[in-house]
């Protein structure tokens, strides 16, 4: 699946140092001090199990693609945090996804998932975090034990000292106030060095360096310029065939009708003119599949009303019965409609076509980051897959070729879903 390309993130190193920042770091590291090292060896553990079972039947490998999307999800939360915390304007993770189809693309997309360097940039912050938070943990200990040894005068008695915490050390009540209060700034200095030191360590890991984000925009650009014309392939090869299949015959057919006609408006007028009648409405029929095609490469009413009034239009048309949602607040580029449009057409006519669906839903809302989100379901038979092209290679091609996104979800049996995300500005 194609993402759409963001703008470069970036921060201010003033921004990570204000109290507030401080604060939130100290608690996610000493949380994450806490509960990192579970995780990370629930991890280890799936990793040592899933190489040792893959000679057994290929269990192995199933652990192993549960610890990829694993991998996953811990790098997709750790985006969210970072992002959260310090406001560096971070995409959030999205699976990567393969064009193929088949087992090949399975294979295929797990593989692009496993080697995602974004989602390994998180995965090591993650790490770097978790042992950050121990060691504030550590300190904290040292902090709240310089507190209690400061205090200890008032509640010691006559002892012969107080022992420092977990240290093994003892002070004498004579020298517990400074060395308590020397303990108590050394622990505090350490955690606010070390909530300092993890922004600074996010900063440099999560944010991609310069040639990192430039090769991710060629390929990114690359990708779509590849989708861009193989749309326009795929729609000059259906309009060649509509013309070819449709309209050519027909008009072929009214001049033979006519010729016909011409011969016999002498010899037997009254078949003359059934014949002209034949090809008046044959006629009539071909203007109407000439403005079905000229309505299929562009729609008037889309400019004029906009996409809820084109979508409308186009339900009314439908074989199959389509319940439409459409909550938008502004319109989106003329671009970003039309593949809008002819995403939701082409997956009504595959529906209709192929998939023996009763009825269809079509829902389109306005997304965060000013995308156009769009789900076309059917309650159809299932079983769709991307074919080279295909309806859906076409719908894929669309999507890439604005900058968007295409996931298709079609078990055996239905619902056949189509999500499409395109940014409005494309």
């Amino acid at each position: 699946m194609t993402t759409t390309s963001s703008s470069p993130p970036s921060a201010s190193p003033r921004r990570i140092a204000t109290p507030g920042r401080l604060l939130g770091a100290i608690a996610q590291l000493a949380a994450l001090g806490a509960l990192g090292p579970a995780v990370l060896t629930v991890l280890a553990t799936m990793l040592g199990v899933g190489i040792g079972l893959i000679p057994i039947l290929g269990v192995g490998l199933l652990i192993l693609t549960g610890l990829v999307y694993a991998l996953f999800g811990l790098s997709w939360v750790e985006t969210a945090r970072i992002d959260g915390l310090y406001s560096f304007d971070l995409p959030l993770r999205r699976p990567r996804r393969s064009p193929k189809s088949g087992f090949a693309g399975v294979v295929h997309t797990i593989w692009l998932q496993a080697i995602d360097p974004g989602m390994w940039r998180g995965i090591a912050n993650g790490v770097i975090a978790t042992i950050l938070g121990w060691i504030v943990l550590a300190f904290v200990g040292v902090f709240v034990s310089g507190i209690a040894v400061a205090l200890s005068p008032l509640y010691a008695g006559d002892g012969t000292g107080v022992r420092l915490g977990d240290t093994g050390i003892d002070v004498a009540i004579g020298l517990a106030v400074p060395v308590g209060i020397l303990a108590a700034v050394i622990g505090l200095a350490a955690i606010i060095g070390l909530a300092i030191l993890h922004g600074v360590l996010a900063r440099a890991i999560m944010i991609p360096s310069q040639e990192a984000l430039l090769a991710e925009q060629a390929r990114q650009s690359q990708a779509q310029r590849a989708g861009a014309v193989r749309a326009a392939d795929v729609e000059r090869t259906r309009i060649e065939r509509d013309l070819h299949d449709g309209v050519q015959p027909r008009l072929v057919s009214v001049g033979m009708t006519l010729g016909l006609a011409q011969q016999k408006i002498d010899t037997d007028p009254d078949a003359a003119k059934e014949l002209i009648a034949e090809a008046h409405t044959s006629t009539k029929a071909a203007i109407t599949e000439l403005r079905q095609l000229a309505r299929g490469i562009h729609t008037a009413v889309l400019d004029d009303r906009g996409l809820d009034a084109a979508l409308s239009a186009l339900a009314a048309r439908s074989p199959v019965p389509v319940q439409l949602d459409v909550r938008t607040t502004q319109r989106c580029s003329r671009t970003a409609e039309t593949a809008a449009y002819f995403v939701i057409a082409e997956a009504l006519t595959n529906a209709a076509k192929h998939a023996r669906a009763t009825e269809c839903r079509v829902l389109i809302r306005e997304r965060e980051g000013a995308t156009l989100w769009v789900r076309v379901e059917d309650n159809g038979v299932g079983g769709a897959r991307v074919v080279p092209g295909g309806g859906l290679d076409g719908i894929s091609n669309r999507a890439l070729g604005v900058g968007g996104s295409f996931d298709l979800t079609s078990p055996a049996g239905g619902p056949t879903t189509v999500e499409v995300t395109i940014p409005c500005a494309s």
